[in-house]
């Protein structure tokens, strides 16, 4: 039976920001294994090119293969209505998901929707639990956008909120991949990104289908973001980009790779 061990993050980045010795460890066993695994596989290629350098096992070992992030199902629950009042009428809104930790950096989000909000009528949801809901708050009211700033949670259906956003904004210090950026795209959201390691450049392909910018630079996002509402690309565009990304096409490569052959 072959076994294959797949990486989803950019080890050298969560080791070195991790806060407990368990989380700075567990990229040493994963370099460990990835030597005794059949196969060797990946999320992207930046996980890819860190692994390798870490464990000396030799590139070519390391197969990438995207996360299987869009499905029929997801377009489905893209028509469901938001549920909340923001989505249905008023100013753009600038949308994020994800854990509300330091990984998805939402602080340095905060900022530039705040540098935004000076310039034009917009809000900021972010979707997601986590430890920073009660810092990112007082953030928000310090810098005098509280009121447009809503952190309602964790919703079971971020997708209908994807296809009404102004523009998806991923902020992320570091990521293995990116799903979101992909629900994003799928549901025709403009998104804009951080230049984190790794995945979100080769999902918009070195800022083909949506902005990138530096990782921790409020001002850079916010004029991304500024820019993004202003000349949004063509919806229909991202959606194709996201067909990369599906869950067909991600089985066709576990499948070619684990039982090579005919048949």
């Amino acid at each position: 039976i072959p076994v294959a061990l797949t990486v989803h993050n950019h080890l050298s980045t969560s080791a070195a920001r991790a806060e407990q010795w368990r989380q700075r460890l567990s990229p040493r066993a994963v370099e460990g294994l990835a030597h005794e695994a059949d196969h060797v596989v990946a999320v992207s290629r930046g996980v890819a090119q860190d692994l390798a350098a870490r464990s000396g096992l030799p590139r070519s070992r390391i197969t990438t293969i995207y996360n299987p992030v869009v499905t029929p199902e997801l377009w489905k629950r893209a028509d469901e209505a938001p549920g909340h009042p923001w989505f249905e009428t008023g100013p753009p809104v600038v949308l994020a998901v994800g854990k509300l930790k330091a990984q998805k950096d939402f602080a340095t989000l905060v900022r530039a929707f705040a540098r935004l909000r000076a310039r034009r009528p917009a809000r900021l949801v972010i979707l997601g639990e986590g430890p920073e809901r009660e810092s990112l708050r007082a953030l928000a009211a310090g810098l005098g956008v509280g009121r447009d700033v809503d952190l309602p949670g964790f919703r079971d259906n971020p997708f209908a909120l994807m296809r009404r956003a102004g523009v998806f904004a991923l902020s992320s210090a570091w990521e293995g991949f990116g799903n979101v950026l992909v629900e994003a795209m799928a549901c025709g959201a403009p998104v804009v990104s951080t230049r984190c390691p790794s995945g979100p450049e080769e999902i918009l392909a070195g800022g083909r289908f949506g902005r990138l910018v530096p990782v921790g630079d409020p001002a850079a996002l916010g004029d991304a973001l500024d820019a993004t509402i202003d000349s949004a690309p063509d919806r229909s565009i991202l959606q194709r980009r996201a067909r990369a990304f599906s869950r067909d096409a991600s089985v066709r490569r576990y499948e070619e790779l684990l039982f090579p052959g005919p048949g």
